[in-house]
């Protein structure tokens, strides 16, 4: 697990290890840079920053292969045994990382001529070719790969860049191209702002969008001219005879869909349901680092726990600790968490959040998260407190996804009323198109660009429970929200966190549940789920216990106490937004992370957070900025 930043092109490679001294928080272990320069016509940059779970001594980015090939990588390769044992490499680490380089070194062989130089022309935010797809060539070696990754892998043989990103978009990968054609790609949106040209800006359509989805939608970001690697995509890069970086080629080497079957036996199939998750544990728990539990005390962590000491038995691990923190010892997730830990006899640290701890950690959740959150403030003294005795985390995120966890999910016509709704209350023409299932700059969608597709409209996604899953599994929910809050506010704290429910296993059976073992009226949520952990050592009660929202379950009275606080300054600061002013009215937490996002992120020079940065300053000082 790590940060890993680049540039591709005629920028100056200096610039990617500056990139990566702003992602320094994702790896405390070390950093590494390599870099070559490309025919005389622009350069390649690799950089760095390591936090060693796997062969920890060993295993230092950027990594060099047998054929010539350079990899920096973020993110852990499951099966990377298996890979070891087919294929015949002269391996030169322990790592996992050098399994991607040797599945390239088995599946590319060199060129028979040397590649002419790319072309194409600006489409959209980046340059395309026109030519052949030239990713495509990589789906087979890269659906060989189990795990979650962000990687980049330059080979100097077809003087080509890969990028890719996993399945689900467990790990990020973002992307900017400067005006000179220079392609940067980072980790994080932060990592830019170490070329001399890079202005953070809002991007308004997807802040728009963000506002009423409560996510952002595809591989958008709140930064102008920032998108994201698609989940389940390698795209593949190249120079043009000027130098500039030209995408050659996009390509899906996973697509993840619902695929409902008819009929699910709980008699014989919750045990399958239970033991694919068992088993996606147990490939989580492969490290060379302790590794910890987060217990929330919610059914999806409940089931990990549950499943921790078999898992370590087939791994052949120590059985991992639990973890769980809440703003007092009443709080009902609090004390369901206990009652999990003394029921499984497993090892338990729990502890309460202090009373001004919004005051303390906003400013660090805003400045790590590159969003508007607030009501997960709770990760970031979860996370440092773990992080001083285990450097992986494993959580239930996923869950609510797959099995249908969400209380909208109960009644979809009343969540859709409240999306559209919120584009009603914004005075502006372009979340208008938005509503109305339309972008002002068509240019944008499509492969390599930030939106997959024109954006949906809501009543066509929210018209039935498995269009609705399909929606967040793919174009947001999932990647932009849940796991990117677990990404960002772990990593933030040198610690990684790995998700069992989106194993393969658990996915593949997952997928074919039928939506009434989803949810069904008159049930309680996650119904098959629910089913499977019936068969652990839980205690009933914990099975059969309604989901609670996690952010505001875990701290409500802190939530309500900062909101009722600054209401005053609340209603000024959305006042001087008067095309957002009706909807900011209903959404004070929000109304509380823009004004910190504005503050900490956009601007000409936008501020770094510092150990003095205390929250009322980056409040009151804001830049007079034209928005909109």
């Amino acid at each position: 697990m790590c940060g890993i930043a680049g540039v591709f092109g005629l920028d100056d490679p200096s610039i990617a290890p500056s990139m990566i001294s702003c992602l320094s928080h994702r790896g405390p272990d070390g950093k590494g840079h390599w870099s070559d320069s490309i025919n005389q016509v622009g350069n390649i940059s690799l950089s760095h920053s390591r936090l060693a779970i796997l062969d920890v001594t060993g295993s230092k980015q950027p990594i060099h292969s047998e054929h010539g090939c350079i990899l920096v990588q973020n993110g852990e390769i499951y099966n990377q045994r298996l890979i070891r044992e087919n294929i015949s490499y002269p391996w030169r680490t322990n790592g996992d990382g050098e399994a991607i380089l040797a599945a390239h070194f088995n599946a590319i062989p060199p060129p028979s001529v040397v590649p002419e130089p790319a072309s194409g022309k600006k489409r959209g935010w980046f340059r395309f070719s026109s030519e052949k797809n030239q990713a495509l060539r990589h789906i087979d070696w890269i659906k060989t790969l189990n795990g979650m990754w962000g990687f980049a892998l330059w080979d100097p043989r077809y003087r080509e860049l890969i990028l890719c990103r996993d399945t689900l978009g467990i790990k990020p990968l973002m992307k900017w191209q400067s005006k000179d054609g220079s392609l940067l790609f980072a980790s994080e949106a932060k990592a830019f702002r170490a070329h001399p040209e890079y202005v953070p800006k809002l991007d308004t359509q997807a802040f728009f969008a963000r506002l009423a989805f409560e996510y952002s939608i595809d591989d958008t970001t709140l930064f102008s001219g920032v998108s994201q690697v698609r989940p389940g995509t390698v795209e593949t890069w190249s120079l043009d005879n000027l130098g500039r970086a030209v995408l050659t080629g996009v390509a899906s080497f996973s697509d993840y869909r619902n695929n409902p079957q008819n009929h699910w036996d709980p008699s014989v199939s919750s045990k399958e349901l239970l033991d694919s998750l068992r088993m996606g544990l147990a490939e989580r728990l492969n490290s060379d680092v302790p590794v910890g539990v987060v217990l929330s005390g919610g059914l999806d962590s409940s089931m990990v726990a549950a499943l921790a000491k078999d898992a370590s038995e087939i791994a052949e691990k120590p059985v991992p600790k639990c973890w769980t923190v809440s703003e007092n010892e009443e709080n009902p997730d609090f004390m369901a968490a206990i009652e999990v830990s003394k029921s499984l006899d497993l090892e338990h640290h729990c502890w309460t959040l202090d009373e001004d701890v919004f005051w303390k950690k906003l400013p660090n959740l805003s400045w790590s998260g590159e969003d508007l959150d607030l009501t997960v403030l709770f990760f970031q003294p979860l996370f440092e407190e773990m992080s001083k005795e285990v450097k992986v985390g494993i959580c239930g995120q996923g869950a609510d996804e797959i099995h249908a966890g969400y209380p909208r999910h109960a009644n979809l016509s009343i969540h859709s009323r409240l999306v559209s709704d919120r584009f009603n209350l914004i005075d502006h023409s372009l979340a208008r198109g938005l509503s109305s299932g339309l972008l002002d700059n068509q240019e944008i969608i499509g492969p390599g660009q930030p939106w997959k597709d024109n954006p949906p409209k809501t009543s066509e996604i929210y018209s039935d429970l498995n269009s609705t899953l399909d929606f967040e599994m793919t174009r947001g929910q999932l990647t932009n929200f849940q796991l990117r809050l677990v990404d960002r506010h772990s990593m933030s704290n040198g610690l990684e966190v790995r998700v069992p429910f989106l194993s393969q296993q658990h996915l593949q059976l997952s997928s074919r549940l039928p939506i009434d073992w989803r949810y069904k009226k008159g049930h309680l949520e996650k119904r098959a789920l629910r089913s499977a952990a019936a068969l652990t050592n839980l205690p009933r009660n914990i099975v059969s216990r309604p989901k609670l929202p996690a952010g505001t379950a875990t701290s409500p009275s802190l939530i309500n106490s900062i909101i009722d606080e600054l209401k005053p300054q609340i209603i000024e600061w959305n006042s001087e937004i008067p095309s957002l002013t009706k909807l900011l009215n209903t959404m004070p937490d929000i109304a509380i992370g823009f004004r910190l996002f504005r503050s900490l992120h956009l601007g000409i020079e936008p501020k770094s957070l510092n150990s003095n940065s205390e929250l009322m300053d980056l409040l009151d000082d804001v830049e007079p900025m034209e928005l909109f």
